[in-house]
């Protein structure tokens, strides 16, 4: 029993002080990441202030805006190979042609 106790008493001396580091350590990456994410939130504030400057400064500065006019897309021609296939399976099995 008293073999017992005294394993139980070194393994608490060496715990304890290990716990000790293991919580500081913890607390130091903990608040590491904190401040960094601080740091990169006061950086998107400046950087959403900056553009938003920068958006007024161009519309009260800036030439004003070309009007351009939507291209106009053609249609894809038809792939005469695709029609015939569609031909051959039509007649093949016996249903109306598709126009």
């Amino acid at each position: 029993m008293l073999w017992t106790l005294f394993k139980v008493i070194i393994g608490l001396a060496i715990a304890i002080p290990v716990g000790f580091f293991v919580l500081a350590l913890a607390a130091g990456v903990l608040s590491t990441l904190l401040g960094l994410a601080f740091f990169a939130l006061k950086l998107a504030c400046i950087g959403l202030v900056g553009y938003g400057l920068y958006r007024v400064a161009r519309s009260v500065f800036g030439k004003p805006p070309k009007t351009a006019t939507a291209p106009v897309r053609e249609l894809a021609a038809v792939d005469p190979y695709y029609e015939a296939a569609v031909r051959e399976l039509d007649s093949e099995l016996g249903t109306r042609a598709r126009s």
